[in-house]
């Protein structure tokens, strides 16, 4: 459940009228080149990491074909709308942010829900 609501909070962040977080000279990260790009590459990473700890390392390619299919949905739904735009750099970003986030799960980091789930279930049980 907490997956699909993190799903629906990027997506609605991302839907959200780009001058709320970026005007030209009054944004916060103005003096950061590229920020957009930068963002939607951690948001990935993030997401990434998220869905990697809950699965083995085998299901990694069925993520990143998922948060893949996600990325265009953004963008898609992005050029629907007339204050978005859709750009094919945003997708290159999502899929390095993919690609940095199960290279980082694939280190070491990847299945940390399941040792959570596993340790606590040994703790409950007295095993």
């Amino acid at each position: 459940m907490a997956s699909i609501f993190i799903l629906i909070l990027v997506l609605a962040a991302t839907m959200m009228p780009a001058a709320w977080f970026f005007s030209n000279k009054t944004s916060a990260l103005s003096w950061f080149v590229h920020a957009d790009k930068w963002l939607h590459g951690l948001t990935f990473l993030v997401l990434a990491l998220w869905f990697a700890g809950q699965y083995r390392a085998q299901s990694y390619w069925r993520l990143a074909a998922g948060l893949m299919a996600f990325g265009f949905l953004i963008e898609v739904c992005q050029l629907m709308v007339s204050y978005r735009t859709a750009d094919w750099v945003d997708i290159g970003a999502n899929t390095a942010g993919i690609i940095a986030g199960l290279a980082v799960a694939s280190a070491g980091l990847g299945g940390w829900c399941l040792r959570v789930e596993a340790w606590h279930t040994a703790r409950s049980t007295g095993s």
